[in-house]
C-alpha cells in the first residue's frame, strides 16, 4: 500500500496536472494568484453555460451578451491590483 513507486507515480502525475493547467497550483503559489485563477475559472464558466448566463441576466435585468461582456470585462483584473510584498522592497 505505501509502495515507494506509487508514490513516486502520484507524484509525477501531479506535476504534469501543475503543467497542464495553471489553476491546479503548485506549493510557491501566493493567495492572490490562487484567488485569481479562481475567479477567472468562475467567470469563464459563467459565461461558457446559457442557462447561467441568463440566469444572472433575468436577475441584473441586463440582456444575456451584456452578462457575458461584463463577465469577460471582469476576468481581466477579478481581484484588483497585485498587491505589493514587502519581501521584495527591501
Amino acid at each position: 500500500m505505501n509502495d515507494p513507486r506509487s508514490l513516486n507515480n502520484l507524484n509525477n502525475q501531479l506535476e504534469l496536472l501543475q503543467n497542464k493547467f495553471v489553476g491546479v497550483g503548485h506549493s510557491d503559489i501566493t493567495k492572490y494568484e490562487w484567488a485569481v485563477n479562481q475567479h477567472r475559472d468562475t467567470y469563464a464558466s459563467y459565461v461558457s453555460h446559457y442557462d447561467t448566463s441568463s440566469y444572472f441576466a433575468l436577475i441584473e435585468n441586463e440582456s444575456i451578451h451584456r452578462e457575458k461582456y461584463n463577465f469577460l470585462e471582469r476576468m481581466i483584473r477579478p481581484c484588483g491590483n497585485k498587491p505589493n510584498n514587502s519581501l521584495n522592497d527591501k
